[in-house]
């Protein structure tokens, strides 16, 4: 792919569609970047452009006492049985409870399936993964952003969870091994070539 500027999402689905399998038969494409950088909403509309594809929050998989340290559930929980062609099953966390629901979030193993939240394109998940998007906008703005979004009620939250932030990415940067790069733009988004190779079709 040449990620050409303001590439159309129907474009770039039908380029992840093209990929070869990463995880079984599904093409995992992790969405990473900062908190508040805009992950959800692209990883919600990249979706849509796939014609529904299934998409893992890792706001699920996360919880307050483990904000990083979760690859040994998703490898368990999701992993292991898409990389069977099986439906993965997972439990929820509930932020505001903060606990683990019953294991009612399902991903089945469809052609592809999206991956985001920060730390998506960590060092243990990327040989599972057919491609690496990373949203590009800076720590800083991110984490404005987020706040503004969060309001002052997650002030606390905001407080200790950024220098998490910075550690994890420290220690295990995801922007490096991106193969795309995403800005959102007044009107949709600009998807661009990253540091790392470029997306090969199949």
């Amino acid at each position: 792919m040449t990620g050409h500027p303001h590439t159309p999402l129907p474009r770039l689905a039908d380029t992840l569609r093209r990929l070869p399998p990463s995880c079984g038969p599904v093409r995992l494409v992790a969405v990473d970047g900062h908190a508040g950088s805009g992950k959800s909403t692209f990883a919600r509309r990249l979706a849509e452009a796939l014609g529904g594809a299934p998409v893992l929050r890792l706001d699920d998989i996360a919880s307050h006492d483990r904000l990083f340290d979760w690859t040994e559930r998703v490898r368990r929980q999701v992993v292991d049985p898409l990389s069977r062609g099986e439906t993965a099953r997972y439990a929820t966390y509930d932020w505001h409870e903060r606990r683990f629901g019953p294991a009612d979030g399902t991903l089945p193993p469809a052609p592809v399936v999206i991956v985001e939240g920060v730390g998506a394109g960590r060092r243990a998940l990327r040989p599972h993964l057919a491609a690496l998007l990373w949203m590009d906008v800076p720590h800083e703005e991110a984490w404005q952003r987020g706040r503004l979004r969060d309001g002052t009620v997650q002030r606390d939250f905001w407080d200790g969870w950024e220098p998490e932030e910075l550690k994890h990415f420290t220690g295990d940067p995801s922007r490096p091994f991106a193969q795309l790069l995403v800005r959102q733009c007044p009107e949709g988004y600009e998807v661009l070539p990253g540091p790392h190779v470029t997306l090969t079709e199949a």
